[in-house]
């Protein structure tokens, strides 16, 4: 397993669970000082949420979010104590955060600081603008924007996931409407556990009240590939990096294309580190002849590390 063919990949939100990270810190009681450095930022005791609270209270934007960035930082370390590092950086979302401070781009202060402004600014959108989200499986992309464009109201596809799954997102009758019409053309649909339409424009107050607090933090060239969920290629411009956060708040998350960026690379070997192995599944899904693993535990890294 080499550096210059393994990507490290983050996990984004709705991967958290209840009592996740725990085990790497027990095997790894240094890693706690992460934990340690967010709840400093944030004002609570992250590591108990995630060690003891129930899972609604963890599946509150304010505290998945830190929650999953923590034990996602957790396990890219516990990596790098058994020698095994990346080239590249990817995240789905929220996971993107952590990517930058794994590639160097922000200190994990910074990074912090920046989950803690954008998640308060989603928590509260969410509550102002209800929205909903459905995984699409099963039909193809073009298929969904047709769907989507023709229904009534807002709704569109906002995460490309895997050649099998994407996800919409819009208003609540919207997003159900098309969810609806999909099904009855023989997709699989399923309704995601959220609190409003996240990666539309419905977040965009989230945005707008994010960006100045980003604007207060201090953006390096990243030290390794590090890609963008925008784009679905490698971020080559961080002149407006407060900008380009506030954009990726209401703009979809293109992580088909960052795969495939990554395979004609020539990356064989693909990583998950955070809880859950959602971004692993995705990858499975989307690319043959890669070697993917996942890191959110002592067994799971054991599994890596040999």
């Amino acid at each position: 397993m080499t550096a210059e063919k393994t990507v490290f990949l983050f996990s984004g939100q709705g991967s958290q669970y209840a009592g996740m990270g725990v085990s790497l810190i027990e095997k790894y009681p240094e890693l706690r000082g992460i934990f340690d450095e967010a709840s400093d930022i944030l004002g609570f005791d992250l590591f108990d949420k995630c060690a003891n609270a129930p899972e609604e209270e963890l599946a509150r934007t304010v505290v998945s979010q830190p929650g999953i960035m923590a034990v996602s930082l957790c396990a890219a370390e516990a990596l790098k104590i058994n020698g095994i590092n990346a080239s590249a950086a990817a995240g789905h979302s929220l996971g993107e955060y952590a990517a930058m401070v794994y590639t160097g781009m922000v200190s994990r202060a910074d990074g912090f600081r920046l989950i803690k402004a954008r998640s308060e600014a989603m928590q509260k959108a969410a509550e102002a603008n209800k929205g909903a989200m459905y995984a699409i499986i099963g039909k193809s992309v073009e298929e969904i924007e047709k769907v989507c464009s023709e229904t009534e109201g807002y709704v569109l596809p906002v995460n490309y996931n895997s050649s099998v799954q994407t996800v919409i997102a819009g208003e609540e009758d919207a997003a159900k409407a098309a969810a609806d019409a999909l099904a009855a053309m023989g997709a699989r649909a399923i309704k995601l556990n959220v609190a409003s339409a996240f990666h539309s424009k419905l977040m965009q107050s989230a945005a707008d009240e994010f960006k100045p607090a980003a604007e207060k933090i201090v953006f390096s060239e990243p030290k390794i590939k590090m890609f963008s969920n925008i784009t679905g290629k490698v971020l080559d411009d961080i002149s407006d990096m407060p900008g380009r956060l506030a954009k990726h708040i209401v703009s979809p998350v293109r992580f088909t294309d960052e795969l495939a960026a990554l395979s004609e690379m020539g990356y064989d070997t693909f990583i998950e580190c955070g809880p859950n192995k959602v971004l692993a599944g995705l990858v499975k899904k989307t690319l043959k002849g890669v070697d993917i693993y996942n890191v959110q535990d002592a067994d799971s890294l054991a599994k890596v590390i040999g």
